[in-house]
């Protein structure tokens, strides 16, 4: 490891991991895991970090434009992906996000968000050999490959969890696992649902162990024990693999919730930036050549502290959530004033916040607008938010849409919206009643609002299809 950088850096991270660990012994086997994963850096990878660290902000030139795609869905896999790599230069991609393709469970697994193997690329998609020739091949061409990096849990099947069924206490404490109900109630008075529909309460029985398994999102996806200083250490051995493998960008999914404490909301703590910034540091000491973009879907107001600060700052970008919703929630009011708020708070940000400005993804769209400020538009939130998503339903008769609700919760009346930019702008339902002026004027609108989100802070990501209007 280069010493200039050694001394850089690994002052701080020592505070911060005693700080959060007080393990010693730990913090030296995570030294010991960095030298490592340094030295198995390939010597191109190297350069390609020299030419960053000269260019530090690279990833905000202007010529900066995404995609985001499965790979099976466009090419039957990742040796599909490499043979049209023409395809994707031709509209002049310069970042490539696929979505995970690391080893799951079949069929259950979130879309590849419940992980077996976090260094093992899917056998249905690829191989790590192909992984690697694809960055290679990516990087001639000046595409950077963002891949998603699941820190919060692991799937059921994981060798982790497979280990803590039958009962070893080291992959048991890997996990917040519990005899009775007291303690998991305890959580459950102050920690919210994420999908109260399709999967309520945030606990889940798992028969083998005869313990309550910690799962706030899926019953098979397990969610990782952040107190334990050995989780940190193998999921940084995790990132830094890939990372080798040439990915140069990972999506930190669902990083608010990495961090766990009775008696919050188990969302956005103070300890989730001590992890963060831990990992920007490592990634500057081994990878700089790699960049952490954060998947946090809060309220515009959370956003601004996941980028940290001048001094100490942690992810480089962040997904522009709140951004997107705004843009949709305008097409389908005809009314710009909270959409214009959104862009007063963006603009008024630090220099060091940057977003990924996208219309569609592989997620629902949550209704999370701004209450505060809808209520001094006199705008009801609640009633703004259920005419929202009955419009993208399509159940108004003057809605253009087809999309569809997604995990209504009649008890708060909250729900999600889910469908392709086609579907939403009201292509898919002028062709389906074979009507071309509906088509034509869904065209006009997917135009509209991908040029609205071209003019945004940061740079945009089309959804695989967007391209061609599907």
């Amino acid at each position: 490891m280069i010493e200039e950088r050694r001394k850089r850096y690994e002052k701080e991270l020592h505070e911060k991991y005693l700080q959060l660990y007080h393990n010693e012994q730990c913090y030296e086997e995570l030294m010991q895991m960095l030298e490592g994963a340094y030295q198995d850096r390939s010597a191109e990878l190297r350069r390609l970090d020299g030419r960053r660290e000269k260019e530090p902000n690279w990833y905000r030139n202007r010529n900066m434009l995404g995609m985001t795609m499965y790979p099976k869905l466009f090419a039957g896999g990742l040796k599909g992906v490499i043979e049209h790599l023409d395809y994707l230069s031709e509209q002049k991609i310069t970042y490539l996000h696929l979505m995970p393709l690391l080893k799951m469970p079949h069929p259950y697994n979130d879309g590849g968000y419940a992980v077996e193997d976090f260094k093992q690329v899917d056998s249905e998609i690829g191989t790590n050999e192909e992984l690697k020739r694809l960055t290679k091949e990516l990087r001639k061409r000046g595409i950077s490959l963002c891949l998603d990096v699941v820190m919060n849990h692991t799937a059921d099947t994981h060798e982790w969890a497979i280990r803590a069924k039958r009962g070893e206490q080291e992959y048991m404490d890997r996990y917040q696992c519990y005899e009775t109900r007291e303690i998991p109630d305890q959580f459950e008075k102050t920690m919210p649902q994420v999908f109260p529909e399709t999967a309520p309460g945030n606990f889940t029985w798992c028969e083998e162990m005869h313990r309550h398994v910690l799962t706030t999102f899926y019953t098979y996806q397990w969610d990782l024990n952040y107190h334990n200083p050995k989780v940190f250490n193998e999921m940084i051995g995790n990132i830094l693999y890939l990372a080798n493998l040439g990915v140069e960008v990972f999506r930190i999914d669902a990083v608010p919730y990495i961090w766990k404490e009775l008696g919050t909301s188990c969302r956005n703590l103070p300890q989730v930036h001590s992890i963060v910034r831990m990992l920007r540091i490592i990634v500057e000491m081994i990878c700089p050549a790699v960049i952490l973009k954060g998947e946090v879907v809060m309220e515009p107001k959370e956003l601004p502290v996941y980028f940290g600060t001048e001094s100490e700052p942690e992810c480089h970008m962040l997904y522009g959530v709140s951004s997107m919703v705004n843009l949709w929630a305008a097409l389908a009011t005809r009314d710009t004033r909270m959409l214009k708020h959104q862009m007063d708070v963006i603009h008024s940000l630090p220099k060091n916040c940057y977003f990924v400005n996208y219309l569609r993804c592989h997620d629902d769209i949550g209704w999370g607008l701004d209450e505060e400020q809808e209520k001094k538009l006199e705008i009801n939130p609640i009633r703004h938010k259920e005419y929202l998503y009955h419009f993208f339903e399509g159940t108004y008769p003057y809605s253009f849409a087809r999309g569809e609700l997604y995990n209504y919760d009649p008890a708060t009346k909250d729900a999600r919206s889910c469908g392709t930019t086609a579907s939403l702008c009201g292509i898919e339902k002028g062709g389906f009643e074979g009507d071309l002026e509906q088509v034509k004027q869904g065209i006009q609108r997917v135009l509209m609002m991908h040029a609205a989100c071209m003019s945004m802070e940061g740079f945009v990501m089309l959804s695989s299809g967007d391209e061609i209007g599907r």
